[in-house]
Order: structure tokens, then C-alpha cells, then sequence
């Protein structure tokens, strides 16, 4: 099922650099997440499993099945959202789980995600959004107007945006270092540059959902693009600052707004 991973030239020196204690797994299958019995075989590769388990109360009543998984004391390993790399601090040292739909990733992409992976790692964040926003993901269900599973794709969104204003400066400092990861990360932003000014109007006109517009805008974040209203107030040192209860209030004032716009019409 997973199999060490063998690094290019430029990720092995990140890695080094930045999580030189983390393994690097390939899979052999795609999950959103491993069930546990197989998670476990991560066993013969770290020194330790602690698998996490949260505070049923941080959840809604009617947060999805998979939310309810991870936060139990079973050890669960990828979430819905997590893309192709994915990785956990609930072994010792960090695992980084490259999934089996990576085969088809164009080779220069493929390794920004794992560079983008081990910077993750060193920053210290939370490898999910259930302990970045804690009980106050609670508060976010109540403060937009939207059903389980959009709530959850913008908490994912919202953290991804978080996180990725912490990870951008490293990458943006590779231009000299590690030319070939920098210009990886930086295509990839181009690649979403196109619609960043559109989004606000798909939303008004119902093209585009909410969530759906928030998790394209906090991708962005990340690559260090110009964003339309009203996602620049995510691209800002407040949000940094006071993290998910800036974010709760940026959702809660965000839906006003659109209440008030639409009223007018």
C-alpha cells in the first residue's frame, strides 16, 4: 500500500531545508481518506502513531459523515479537499502521502505540491481545519446561510488561504535557490490568474456557488495573486493574526453584505 518516495534533486534539498525528519510515501490506490486498518500499516515506516480525536461539540449537528470520522479516535488519515499530496503529524516524524492519481500530475506540478507539502509542515499549522477552527466551526455553520457540505468546503477553502499566507514567502524566495520550484508554483498561479476578476459576478448572477468561488479566491492567496472583492479582506496580516475567529466574522460580514445587495435589486 505505500512505498517510500524518491525525490528529485530540488525537493530533496526542501525537504532537507525544511522537514528533513518527514517521510515521503507514495500510495498505491486514491483515497479521500485510508481506512483505518490500512492507515496503520504506516506503522512499519515511523516510530509512532498517535491518532487524533476532537471535542464532538466543535461540530454542527448535521456536519457530513466524514467530519464525524476524523474527529473520533479512529485514525484517520485524508479528507475530502485534500488533493493529491496530502500529510499528518499523527505519526512521528510527519508523513507526507503522495496519492496514486499523482501518475497522471505533470511532473513540475507534482513537485511543488510535495515541496508546498514539507513547507506546510515546518510552519507549524494544523494539518486540518477542525483543529484550526475549533469549536468555532460551529460558529461558521451558524454565521452562513449554507447546507453541511458547502459549510464544509469553505472551512477548507478558508484554512487553505490561511495557511497559504504562511507559505508563499518561502516560495516566493526560491526564485534564485530552486528556479525549477519556483517557477512551478508560480505557473500554477497563473493557471488560476484568468477567472480571479470574474468570480464576483458569477456569484451574483448564480453561476458560480459560494464555496465553490471561495475555494478558487483562497487558492489564489497562496500563489500571492490580486483578488477581487470581497476575498481581499482573506489576503491580509489580520487574518493571520486572528485566524479562524477572523474568518467566521469575514463569512458572517461577507453574507450581510450579499443580503444587502440583493435587497437594493
Amino acid at each position: 500500500m505505500f512505498d517510500h518516495r524518491e525525490l528529485s534533486s530540488p525537493v530533496a534539498a526542501i525537504k532537507d531545508a525544511y522537514a528533513p525528519n518527514a517521510i515521503i510515501l507514495d500510495v498505491e490506490s486514491d483515497f479521500e481518506t485510508i481506512p483505518p486498518a490500512i492507515a496503520e500499516g504506516l506503522g512499519i515506516f515511523v516510530e509512532s502513531v498517535t491518532p487524533s480525536s476532537y471535542p464532538t461539540d466543535w461540530l454542527p449537528s448535521d456536519a457530513p459523515s466524514p467530519l464525524i470520522q476524523y474527529a473520533g479516535s479512529e485514525f484517520t488519515i485524508g479528507m475530502p479537499g485534500d488533493g493529491t499530496v496530502t500529510w499528518t503529524r499523527q505519526t512521528t516524524p510527519p508523513t507526507i502521502l503522495i496519492k496514486q492519481r499523482a501518475a497522471g500530475t505533470p511532473t513540475q506540478f507534482l513537485e511543488f505540491l510535495i515541496a508546498e507539502a514539507i513547507v506546510q509542515i515546518d510552519t507549524g499549522v494544523p494539518e486540518h481545519f477542525l483543529p484550526f477552527f475549533e469549536s468555532a466551526y460551529t460558529e461558521l455553520d451558524s454565521a452562513v446561510p449554507l447546507g453541511p457540505a458547502e459549510v464544509y468546503q469553505l472551512a477548507v477553502a478558508l484554512y487553505d488561504a490561511w495557511v497559504g499566507l504562511q507559505t508563499r514567502p518561502t516560495f516566493n524566495s526560491l526564485d534564485e535557490t530552486h528556479p525549477e520550484l519556483y517557477t512551478a508554483w508560480h505557473d500554477a498561479g497563473n493557471r488560476l490568474n484568468d477567472r480571479l476578476e470574474e468570480l464576483p459576478g458569477a456569484v451574483a448572477r448564480g453561476e458560480t456557488g459560494f464555496a465553490d468561488a471561495t475555494e478558487y479566491a483562497c487558492s489564489a492567496i497562496k500563489h500571492d495573486l490580486e483578488l477581487p472583492t470581497p476575498f481581499t479582506a482573506l489576503d491580509t496580516q489580520a487574518f493571520l493574526e486572528y485566524d479562524a475567529e477572523y474568518a467566521v466574522r469575514w463569512g458572517r460580514k461577507t453574507f450581510e453584505k450579499l443580503d444587502e445587495s440583493e435587497s437594493l435589486d
